[in-house]
């Protein structure tokens, strides 16, 4: 196999792939310019050719995060023809499984201090899904301020997936099973479900 030139105009493809690999293995703190070059067999200037800062190549790979559960989501919504309030179950189940499956991929995309969300577009991937959740929750609950009710219900998602990450949630319910806690967040900010 021979070795990528630097010139070669996949190379910005393999860079981030790259980075993906190496943020899967070691986390976000590993993702410097340097070592992507490196196991990518490159000089370690060659990755400025197509990323010319730090940022570019992180929000690069945090791109790919985003196109990742998106695809995820569309899939897994189809066609809208459930009620909002499960698809809004299935949606926040989706969130916490990439969490868990992906934990520094979705620690990057979150990491506002290492990017800038503007940059590369990534708003254009990442403030769809956050209108999705908007618009489900509007449809579950017209009389609330839907983007306040989502914004809430994201936080308590996001803390669930770190809190149950670190094992910390385990210990405290003494429960394996994240499925009666987000039923629980699910009802705190949607209102109980019906027939529970």
């Amino acid at each position: 196999m021979t070795p990528p030139q630097e010139n070669e105009p996949d190379l910005r493809t393999r860079l981030v792939d790259v980075g993906v690999e190496l943020l899967a293995e070691q986390g976000a703190d590993a993702l410097t310019l340097r070592e992507i070059a490196r196991r990518a067999g490159v000089s370690h200037g060659a990755p400025r050719r197509h990323f010319p800062t730090h940022l570019e190549l992180l929000s690069a790979v945090a791109h790919r995060g985003f196109t990742g559960l998106a695809g995820r989501v569309t899939s897994a919504l189809g066609d809208g023809g459930a009620p909002p309030r499960a698809q809004l179950s299935e949606l926040s189940r989706l969130y916490l499984e990439f969490a868990f499956e992906q934990p520094g991929m979705y620690e990057l995309m979150f990491r506002h201090d290492l990017l800038a969300s503007g940059h590369l577009r990534l708003r254009d991937t990442s403030l769809p899904l956050f209108g999705v959740l908007v618009e489900l929750v509007a449809r579950v609950r017209p009389e609330a301020d839907a983007r306040a009710v989502a914004g809430a219900l994201w936080a308590n998602l996001h803390g669930l997936a770190q809190l149950w990450r670190w094992g910390s949630l385990q210990l405290a319910t003494g429960s394996e099973d994240f499925g009666p806690l987000l039923g629980t967040v699910l009802d705190a900010h949607l209102g109980p479900e019906a027939g529970r």
